[in-house]
């Protein structure tokens, strides 16, 4: 059986979407980079080992990047699951777990790279908002996209009632990526993904909205 673990900063909704899918695999670890997370109390009330490695306990980003991956190498995941964590991972953490570390993005990217990305949508007037699974690379929200669910854009929407129709969406697709990652259903080439040895011209995987 796979293995895999969570990285939270907060609450991690995305987290408590993922512990609660009954899954393929087993949940090694929940990691927090702040010993306050609320997220922590609900993957202990699941069962799921919980680890702290305090951000604020290192010099400098370098050696926090050591310290959290040598905490992950301790668990020998199949799977590092970036849910709602909030701090930016050097390069060479990233490319330690090349291919094998996927986060979740409140946008379709390669639209709104970067925080507040409903504001942003409004802003720009797009009719469609949503959220995207990739892999994880060295430049910021610019990885291999697994998958992608899409949301109307409201005359009404603020970017809190934007923000609340995208998460429901993301608690939908970020399982499902973690999902066919533990089954061996993607392989990743280059910048595209596949899925059961298939992909679209765009490489990109569009969920129902529901």
């Amino acid at each position: 059986m796979k293995t895999y673990v969570i990285l939270i900063s907060g609450r991690g909704t995305n987290m408590e979407a993922i512990l609660s899918a009954d899954l393929p695999g087993r949940c090694a670890a929940v990691i927090s980079n702040r010993p306050d997370a609320a997220g922590l109390a609900f993957a202990a009330g699941r069962g799921v080992a919980t680890v702290v490695v305090d951000h604020k306990a290192h010099a400098d980003r370098a050696a926090f990047d050591a310290a959290l991956a040598a905490a992950i190498d301790r668990l020998a995941p199949d799977l590092v699951v970036l849910a709602g964590f909030m701090r930016v991972l050097g390069d060479d953490f990233v490319r330690r777990y090349e291919g094998r570390l996927l986060n979740i993005h409140p946008s379709l990217l390669p639209s709104f790279p970067g925080l507040r990305t409903h504001a942003a949508a409004l802003a720009a007037g797009v009719r469609l908002h949503g959220a995207t699974v990739h892999f994880v690379t060295p430049s910021l929200d610019c990885g291999p996209i697994v998958v992608q669910a899409a949301v109307p854009v409201l005359a009404a929407d603020t970017a809190d009632t934007l923000a609340a129709r995208v998460l429901v969406q993301e608690h939908t697709i970020y399982p499902q990526a973690v999902r066919w990652f533990l089954e061996g259903r993607l392989r990743l080439e280059g910048s595209r993904v596949w899925l059961n040895g298939e992909c679209d011209a765009t490489g990109v995987l569009i969920a129902p909205t529901g």
